[in-house]
């Protein structure tokens, strides 16, 4: 038998193995500068932060590149900013 993985991410990644359709309003959304989104990561698309930031709330603070927005969130008593895809954010 295999001995089961006790890894950071093998519990929270399993859900995200089934992909989801991702339609095209939500490709091509877009947020201005103060909105408040949630990031919400899609196992269909390459470019989303660390899984430990799934659900935070943040401030976007630019848009960078082509649906590319830099998101800044608090961790503990830091502040932090987060490059994302904007198929990973919803407006919270």
């Amino acid at each position: 038998m295999v001995k089961r993985s006790k890894g950071f991410l093998s519990k929270k990644t399993r859900k995200m193995v089934r992909k989801r359709k991702i339609t095209v309003s939500e490709m091509v959304r877009s947020f201005n500068v103060g909105d408040t989104v949630a990031y919400c990561p899609q196992a269909t698309v390459s470019g989303r932060p660390h899984l430990r930031y799934r659900s935070r709330h943040g401030i976007i603070r630019e848009a960078r590149g082509r649906g590319s927005y830099v998101v800044e969130i608090k961790d503990g008593g830091k502040t932090k900013q987060l490059i994302a895809n904007v198929i990973h954010l919803k407006s919270a």
